[in-house]
């Protein structure tokens, strides 16, 4: 009778065949971390296993969701592999358009989606032992490098799988696509003529090397450190914190000084005393601040202090020094402190910083 009713038909297959199924997702769904967590440490073992720099726990992470979703719609195809559409439904095959059709391909798309998020998570991985391993040497241009090569390896993923996907899945003739892609490739070619620029742009940054990452640029009307140099562009974090992207092809046209690359950092200004400041007082702080600046730790011998003119409001002292350090952080701390023994020096000798003023003189006539 228990077998009776296991054989009893619903919609063209046995109540057996459905619970099949109904069982393989309960399955799936209460064991997919544990079998994903498996697979994952399996896969750990011909991938990471030789390094230890970032860890099984992070290859985990990163692979855990996707081969779950892989193994999930495994055991589904498993468990509906005896279910069969009822006759009396009429559909047509999967070689038309129509419901099998839809769920043959739809199913099929997430089946490959799964199989190269994996590949993409693994490309991320590889990714993360490489940037550790950079970040051990001394040189910067791998760091620059490995994100390039990390993007241009996801870019031919993407396009193996779309590739995969009109071929195995859509039934496309690629060998035709491919063909015609290459009789259109000028067009093509026309038509993506920035993002081609952008593309070369990249190599020449990588084997010019007019920088690297970490160095401090200014190009065109944005001065910062660069972050990453990528396929497209490249990323400046600015000074105020936020980030610019740039087009590589302008990284290279427009004029580009890389203030990462100096030795040392210039400061220049004018410091301006009043008219009625006598010869010997400013001749007084000339000297002073000369050999204060001559002296400070954080400046070279090049510094000079020169009574350079006569203002319209004001005698005009121009300052200019070294820093001996690229380092933003040193240039404004040491500018600072400058700044403050400046103003003690002149106040020592007693005269006055000057700001713009008139005299107006006032004739009597009898």
């Amino acid at each position: 009778m228990y077998t009776d009713f296991l054989m009893t038909e619903f919609l063209g297959n046995k109540l057996q065949d459905y619970l099949w199924l109904l069982a393989a997702i309960m399955i799936g769904l209460l064991f997919k971390k544990l079998i994903s967590r498996y697979f994952s440490r399996l896969l750990f073992k011909i991938v990471g296993k030789k390094d230890s720099s970032v860890g099984v726990d992070r290859f985990d992470e990163l692979l855990t969701k996707p081969i779950g979703l892989c193994v999930m719609l495994s055991i589904i195809f498993l468990g509906a592999s005896h279910i069969q559409y009822p006759s009396e439904w009429g559909l047509v095959s999967e070689d038309e358009l129509g419901l099998k059709m839809f769920i043959s391909k739809g199913f099929a798309l997430l089946y490959v989606f799964s199989v190269f998020w994996i590949l993409l998570k693994l490309i991320d991985y590889v990714g993360l032992i490489l940037h550790k391993r950079a970040e051990e040497t001394e040189s910067k241009m791998d760091d620059q490098l490995i994100p390039f090569i990390i993007e241009i390896a996801k870019i031919l993923t993407y396009l193996f799988a779309i590739f995969i996907i009109m071929g195995n899945v859509f039934d496309v003739n690629v060998t035709a696509l491919a063909t015609g892609l290459g009789i259109g490739g000028i067009a093509i070619a026309m038509a993506s003529k920035e993002s081609l620029e952008n593309l070369l742009g990249s190599f020449t940054i990588f084997f010019d090397r007019p920088f690297t990452v970490g160095d401090v640029v200014t190009a065109g009307n944005v001065t910062g450190v660069v972050e990453k140099v990528g396929f497209r562009s490249t990323r400046i974090r600015t000074f105020d914190k936020s980030i610019v992207t740039v087009p590589n092809k302008n990284m290279i046209s427009t004029e580009l000084d890389n203030l990462g690359e100096r030795p040392v950092r210039r400061a220049k200004f004018n410091i301006g005393l009043t008219y009625d400041a006598s010869i010997e007082q400013i001749k007084k702080v000339v000297k002073d601040i000369q050999e204060m600046i001559d002296k400070h730790p954080k400046t070279n011998q090049d510094g000079r202090v020169r009574f350079k003119e006569f203002g319209g409001s004001s005698l005009d002292i121009m300052v200019m020094y070294f820093v001996d350090s690229p380092n933003w952080d040193d240039f404004i701390d040491t500018k600072q402190d400058i700044n403050y023994q400046i103003m003690d020096i002149v106040q020592k000798n007693k005269c006055d910083f000057a700001f713009p003023s008139s005299t107006v003189y006032l004739q009597k006539n009898n």
